[in-house]
């Protein structure tokens, strides 16, 4: 079994060879340390075994400590084993090796080493690795291992790169669906290769008729009948229960075993910051992930909820008027700078005083428009802190611009530039902004206590930050699911019965064409097979008996009929009735999405790819850190 690996840099890497472990890990022990040794001088003298060495050596001073606890002498019992072990080594040898001029011979017995590490590659890198050193393998017959070099080539396949594309734009245009487009676009390319080892072209010629344009005429087919299997629509995506029984699908194939909570609970954060002109935009419902307790703690807002703490003395605040200012909270400042010589101590009274009226004439400016909460984007000075809280009012800090915006359009304020006194339209007002400590995090809560907020924050918790991405992950494609809803409400049966029933109207199709594209038509149906044997595969279940009982279902006319995947055996049931639907329009651009991708790598007769330029590589994050390119 392989060994996952973190080093003391932090870096990961998974491995079963016992010397690579050990040259990454700092061991203290002393006799860890004269084990590793030995590893170390088996891999200087044979360059293999050094599992062997820590195995062995292990077991001699576990068995050690048993004879010790009797009185016996251990070391030289045990140098007496060891040349007897020598003595009878010559007399197990089995066979030599006959010509090392050979590179099959040499190629068998490199297998057993390579087999311990790479299983499943051992006959490829035998032969290959067999080549390399009989062609170099020296008359005098002293070879060097520092004569085969290892080049590591980090493979970018275009075609997979095409894939890649194809998926992000099945993430932008339905923000769900991208495992079908992965699966789909490979199974389509990989039955092209067996259409292509039949004899037909990838191109049109003039007697063969390519695999390319059989696809495109599939992919058609496949959207003509998509339609008639639509098995319902959602009707009121204002119903709260009606929306989670819709998003139960998408959430459950990331969270199985939450997917009812986090269904009601999205659900409720969409419906209530839904409009009444129907057009929903996605970023209006956030995350905010807090470390602890477990995912059914979750909790819905309506408002924003910031990981901050307020600045001042004031931590609640109803009925709350907000004025935002993207400036620092701070006095003016000069660009000159003057020395100033202080002969008294009146003067040095007065030196500041003017500033300090200036600022308290400014905070009581703001607090005199009713104004109760200042948001601002930059710092805040002491001075400026201290008039706030003598005028009672909270004061926040965020310092994203996009939080800034964000919030806002939440309250329905207006960022000001400068720091002057808000009129009654440029400040927003929420019906409570308070301090609040939701496991050991301080968070700032602008919340509308009416389902009438623009923005609507789902609070996730969990006990760790990977099963919290998880979960944001799952919220995030079923908000997406939503959206696809209020665009077309029409829904097809998921569990691979939309699939099955694809497949085999398009192989009844496919048979009806008198020319060679029958053979690209056919495999094109056969591709969707890939979804429920996918699905059934990760049921644990035979997929090959799944398909066949699909496939019969369906030729008996039942058109809804999908993998049932808590049955211990193969089965099926009805998915409507399971309630496992998926978006009309999710599957439409996911066939369309993967067809083009295939068809476009199909079209590809050479790749030609310039040499990577050297230097450190180009950053490959977010053009800005707080996502506020995108607004």
């Amino acid at each position: 079994m392989n060994k996952m690996v973190i080093n003391h840099l932090e870096k990961l890497f998974v491995t079963n060879d016992a010397a690579t472990i050990l040259r990454e890990l700092e061991v203290q022990h002393p006799a860890a340390k004269m084990i590793v040794m030995a590893s170390h001088m088996q891999e200087q003298e044979v360059g293999d075994g050094t599992n062997f060495v820590l195995v062995f050596a292990g077991a001699l001073l576990e068995l050690a400590e048993e004879l010790l606890r009797i009185g016996l002498s251990v070391i030289e019992g045990y140098e007496i084993a060891c040349r007897k072990a020598h003595e009878i080594l010559p007399s197990l040898v089995c066979c030599s090796a006959k010509n090392l001029r050979d590179v099959d011979e040499v190629a068998s017995l490199l297998h057993t080493s390579i087999m311990s590490k790479q299983y499943g590659n051992e006959a490829f890198l035998a032969k290959l690795i067999a080549q390399a050193c009989v062609s170099i393998f020296p008359e005098s017959g002293h070879f060097n291992v520092d004569n085969i070099r290892v080049c590591k080539i980090l493979v970018q396949h275009p075609a997979a790169k095409m894939i890649v594309m194809a998926s992000h734009m099945q993430e932008q245009e339905v923000g769900d669906g991208t495992n079908f487009v992965l699966v789909f676009a490979g199974a389509l390319l990989e039955l092209a290769e067996e259409l292509l080892r039949i004899g037909l072209s990838v191109s049109e010629a003039s007697v063969h008729f390519s695999v390319i344009e059989g696809y495109e005429i599939a992919c058609r087919k496949a959207h003509e009948i998509l339609p008639s299997l639509v098995c319902c629509s959602a009707k009121n995506l204002r119903d709260v229960d009606e929306v989670a029984s819709l998003l139960h699908t998408s959430i459950t194939s990331k969270q199985y075993g939450n997917e009812a909570f986090l269904a009601k609970l999205i659900a409720q954060a969409c419906v209530s910051i839904f409009p009444e002109s129907g057009h929903f935009n996605v970023d209006n419902i956030r995350v905010c992930k807090i470390l602890g307790s477990g995912v059914c703690s979750s909790s819905v807002l309506h408002g924003m909820v910031f990981k901050k703490e307020v600045e001042g003395d004031v931590t609640s605040v109803k009925d709350a008027k907000i004025a935002v200012y993207s400036c620092p909270f701070d006095g003016m400042i000069t660009e000159t700078k003057g020395t100033v010589l202080i002969k008294t101590a009146e003067e040095l009274m007065n030196f500041s005083k003017g500033e300090e009226n200036l600022m308290d004439a400014q905070v009581k400016a703001i607090a005199d428009t009713g104004a109760n909460v200042i948001v601002t984007g930059g710092k805040v000075a002491d001075m400026a802190l201290h008039y706030a809280n003598k005028y009672n009012v909270m004061l926040v800090r965020l310092n994203s611009k996009w939080d800034l915006r964000r919030l806002c359009k939440t309250v329905g304020a207006t960022a000001l530039p400068r720091l002057t006194p808000p009129v009654a339209e440029e400040m927003g007002h929420c019906d409570s902004v308070s301090l609040s400590e939701v496991g050991d995090t301080q968070v700032v809560v602008f919340k509308h206590e009416k389902e009438d907020g623009a923005i609507s924050t789902i609070v996730l918790r969990g006990s760790t930050d990977n099963l919290m991405d998880d979960v944001e992950r799952a919220v995030d494609d079923a908000v997406n699911t939503f959206k696809v809803l209020t665009r077309d409400k029409r829904l097809v049966p998921g569990g691979g019965a939309t699939e099955i029933e694809l497949a085999k109207q398009i192989t009844s199709y496919g048979e009806t064409c008198p020319g060679l594209e029958q053979y690209a038509i056919k495999k094109f149906a056969e591709a969707f097979e890939a979804v429920p044997r996918a699905l059934s595969e990760n049921s644990g279940v035979k997929a090959n008996e799944v398909i066949s009982k699909l496939y019969a279902v369906h030729q008996e006319g039942n058109k809804n009929v999908g993998l049932d995947i808590e049955a211990e055996v193969p089965a099926v049931k009805d998915m409507l009735e399971a309630g496992v639907l998926d978006t009309y329009l999710g599957k439409y651009w996911a066939i369309k999405l993967a067809t083009n991708a295939a068809v476009t790598v199909l079209r590809v007769d050479q790749i030609i790819m310039a040499k990577p330029a050297g230097g450190p590589k180009p950053p490959t994050g977010k053009k800005d850190w707080d996502d506020d390119q995108n607004d």
